[in-house]
This record gives C-alpha cells, sequence and structure tokens, in this order.
C-alpha cells in the first residue's frame, strides 16, 4: 500500500463537508495540499485548523466550477504551488431537492456546470502534466445515486452518472500511463450538502435532511477516502446498510428496485 505523506493533492470543495475533513486527515498525514472552494476566507479558516506544522506545506487556490473559462489558467497555478499534482480530488458539488415537473432547464444546467463540466475541465487541463510524469491519481466524490437514482435528485444523479461514463472511460485509456483512478460514491454524509442543495426554481433548500443529519460522519468519510486512494481503489461505497442494499438490488433486481424506490423515504 502506498502512502499520501509527501504527495501533492489537490482537493476542490475544499472548505466544508467532506473536502473539509479530508483536508485535516491528509494533513495529518504529512500530505502537501492545494484547497480549493469559491471562498477564500473559508479556505484559510481550514488551513488554520490544520496541525502547525501542516500548514506551511498547505496553499490557498479559491476558484469557481461553474466559470470553466477561468479552470485552466487555475490549473496552471495550481501545478506551479509544488511543480506537479500527485492526486486530484474531485470534491466540489452541489446537490438537488427538486421533482423533475418542478426543475427549471437552467437548474439542470448549474448542476452539470458545477458537478460535471468543471470537474472534467480541470481534468482535461491537468492530465497532460500527468502524462508527462507517468503518474497521478484522480479521486472523483461522485454519489451513490451516481449508481442508482432516487426521487427529487434527477439532475445530481444525472451528473454523477457522467462522472462515472467519464472516468471509466479515462481509466480504460490511460491503463499503461500511470494514471489511476478511484470513484467515491458516498451515501448520506452528515454535512451541510442538503442545506445547500438547489430547489426547482435555483435556490437553496435551507434546511438539513433527517437522513443527512443521521448520516456518517465526514470524518469517516474521510478517513475511507484516504484509505481508497493509498490502495488504490477503483471504486468505494461510503454509506449505510440500506443504501448498500439499494446497490446490490439495483445491481442483480433491477425490477424490483424500481418498485421500490418510488416508496423509499429518500429526503
Amino acid at each position: 500500500m502506498g502512502s499520501v505523506k509527501n504527495k501533492v493533492i489537490w482537493i476542490t470543495g475544499a472548505s466544508s463537508g467532506i473536502g473539509e475533513a479530508l483536508t485535516y486527515e491528509l494533513a495529518r498525514k504529512g500530505a502537501k495540499l492545494i484547497l480549493s472552494a469559491r471562498r477564500q476566507d473559508e479556505l484559510e479558516r481550514v488551513r488554520k485548523a490544520c496541525p502547525l506544522g501542516a500548514k506551511e506545506f498547505i496553499r490557498i487556490l479559491p476558484l469557481d466550477l461553474a466559470q470553466s473559462d477561468t479552470l485552466e489558467q487555475k490549473t496552471r497555478e495550481a501545478v506551479d504551488f509544488f511543480g506537479h499534482i500527485d492526486y486530484m480530488v474531485h470534491n466540489g458539488g452541489i446537490s438537488q431537492r427538486s421533482l423533475v415537473k418542478d426543475t427549471k432547464l437552467d437548474v439542470d444546467r448549474k448542476l452539470f456546470e458545477v458537478n460535471f463540466f468543471g470537474t472534467i475541465a480541470i481534468t482535461k487541463y491537468l492530465l497532460p502534466s500527468m502524462l508527462d510524469r507517468k503518474g497521478g491519481h484522480f479521486v472523483v466524490v461522485s454519489s451513490m445515486v451516481g449508481k442508482f437514482a432516487t426521487p427529487l435528485r434527477s439532475g445530481y444523479s444525472a451528473s454523477k452518472h457522467a462522472l462515472h461514463g467519464f472516468f471509466d472511460a479515462l481509466r480504460a485509456e490511460n491503463n499503461d500511463n500511470g494514471i489511476k483512478v478511484t470513484m467515491v460514491c458516498p451515501g448520506f454524509i452528515k454535512t451541510n450538502v442538503s442545506v445547500n442543495a438547489l430547489v426547482g426554481t435555483g435556490e437553496k433548500q435551507g434546511m438539513m435532511d433527517e437522513a443527512q443529519a443521521n448520516g456518517i460522519s465526514a470524518e469517516t468519510c474521510a478517513r475511507k477516502m484516504r484509505i481508497a486512494m493509498e490502495k488504490e481503489k477503483a471504486e468505494i461505497y461510503v454509506a449505510g446498510a440500506r443504501e448498500i442494499f439499494g446497490l446490490y438490488v439495483s445491481r442483480f433486481f433491477p425490477s424490483l428496485l424500481r418498485k421500490l424506490i418510488g416508496r423509499m423515504k429518500v429526503t
């Protein structure tokens, strides 16, 4: 098993939730970190909360995944901090809580712009330098609804399904080039993702789902992610028993899942 110690790791969505927890996990393990999200003040807060000895190896790079025309320059800036990137953790994203019939098309576009196009833009800009070095590892935070869809998450689920298709292809194209891909599929993790989720009008939901409030801790998710990175796992699931059950039912008994899914309480 490898180690993240002294590895250069760029994390998007690092200012809260899973990204924040992963920052602390990797900082404790001696990684060199580049932290990205929209708000510089929140990124600075996270950096200051890291262990004292780790702070000198942490850089801040604010960015907005929805502004794809800025991401080529942001990628150059990220590489310039330490000269290269070993791990790219695509964690930034936004969720949804609205029925298809109530969701404006602009909301679906925003979900894809942030969750998919921003992510693959950075990937495309970063990949050449990884290929030159014959090594690099993309860690992509998808979702359990990237494996099977549930109500109220149509655009979100679609954007996560798209990530699986893109990065499965990237992995297949680069089997012999030293490029690794780890897909991370969280279920209900106790973060503010549901608070910030978009409703059909594009506004934030502004409240935490019950299942989210009772979910797995972000710290547990971060630890499992770090282990998966070191073991070069192709895909992991960080979820409760009900969600894992749903995954296997979708795989082996899809017709049964179709009957069950509409009755499940998923908010």
